[in-house]
């Protein structure tokens, strides 16, 4: 029965992988009314897809250009106040060409941001860098791919631990469903990650951040190894703003003894000391969370590039092997890096609470100076 379970649950793998690369192999393949077919269309359709967006796109028709996706809110603020409206009437055009009115606001879509037109203007202009002179970005608070992915997760993580939670009220000491895949995680982060680092005594106060972030990176992990095309942990904004909520857990959190021995070092030369709490002072602000941040950031959309380029062989390379030979190359080579994704999307969400955990227990753990 084991050994059935374990092949059902690898077959499940292997489908939700190739499952994955086919979407992903789809997106390369197809832009409107034509094939992305050389090395140059490639790489800026990968750079795309690495963006955020602001309706998911699931396939285009070759011949008719014709567009399947699922449109978003797009919510902006302009010089004449709020604006919302469905991210479909844009009608996937990218290089502001559609216009869109919202009373006097007339407003385009360029490489993924919005922007004003201004008054008076029916078309956007370009300078020599290819830069727009006639229109302005707007505020934008729009629901976008990232944003969902965010929620979706949140959503996840809620009904996850709420089912968790109920069953210890009730008194089920043994979980049940996915309760089972989250007990033996929550136990790992607490015994393996928080205790280590920051000590018996003080780790209960930041379990609760330490476990939110652990399981918002992951679950945003795994659901950037979808067909849905999410990469939120490889925009470098979602990265820099976890990286900040820990500056400011573990500045807020520190001890006097922490303190002291950051702006006042003890047993240096006193001409020392000011240098040393200059450098200790960027170490704790700047360089850890530039860690923290860089690291995620730059091995997800390490991950996403190398699979689409893997799969962009079957195109790139059909030429010189012929069609069967470059899909296979691709397809062996798409499918070994997308099982290792798997373990990456575990192990960049361990690395992120690790660190974490041990810049929090720098800072409230007490010295012994007598030492």
């Amino acid at each position: 029965m084991v050994v059935v379970k374990k092949s059902i649950n690898f077959i499940a793998v292997l489908v939700l992988a190739l499952f994955s690369m086919f979407s992903y192999g789809d997106e390369i393949q197809h832009k409107p009314g034509n094939k992305v077919d050389t090395a140059e269309e490639i790489n800026d359709y990968i750079a795309h897809h690495l963006k955020d967006s602001h309706d998911f796109h699931f396939y285009t028709h070759n011949e008719s250009g014709t567009h399947y996706s699922f449109p978003l809110p797009v919510i902006v603020w302009t010089s004449n106040g709020l604006k919302t409206f469905m991210s479909s009437e844009f009608h996937h055009d990218d290089a502001g060409k559609v216009i869109v009115e919202k009373g006097d606001v007339k407003l385009v879509k360029l490489h993924s941001k919005i922007y004003e037109l201004e008054s008076g203007a029916s078309t956007i202009n370009f300078d020599e860098h290819h830069h727009a002179t006639n229109a302005h970005k707007v505020l934008d608070f729009s629901i976008t791919k990232s944003v969902f992915g965010m929620l979706l997760a949140g959503i996840l993580m809620l009904l996850g631990f709420g089912a968790l939670a109920r069953g210890y009220k009730k008194g089920k000491m043994i979980p049940k469903g996915f309760s089972r895949v989250l007990e033996p995680l929550v136990i790992y982060v607490r015994d393996e990650i928080a205790k280590p680092n920051i000590g018996e005594k003080k780790y209960r106060k930041f379990m609760g951040f330490l476990l939110t972030v652990f399981f918002f990176i992951w679950i945003l992990n795994l659901l950037g190894l979808t067909p849905l095309g999410f990469n939120v942990t490889g925009q470098i904004a979602v990265t820099a703003c976890l990286a900040i909520f820990t500056v400011v857990i573990y500045m807020f959190s520190g001890s006097k003894d922490f303190w002291a021995h950051t702006l006042w070092m003890p047993g240096v030369p006193y001409i020392l000391r000011p240098i040393l709490a200059v450098i200790e002072l960027v170490g704790f602000v700047v360089i850890k969370p530039f860690s923290l941040l860089i690291r995620l950031f730059a091995n997800i959309t390490a991950g996403h590039f190398v699979v689409m380029s893997l799969i962009a062989l079957a195109i790139t390379l059909k030429v010189s092997f012929g069609p069967v030979v470059s899909t296979g190359m691709s397809l062996v080579l798409s499918l070994f890096i997308m099982v290792i994704e798997i373990l990456v999307a575990f192990l960049q969400a361990f690395i992120f609470t690790m660190l974490s955990s041990l810049f929090i227990g720098m800072a409230v753990e007490e010295h012994d100076d007598h030492h």
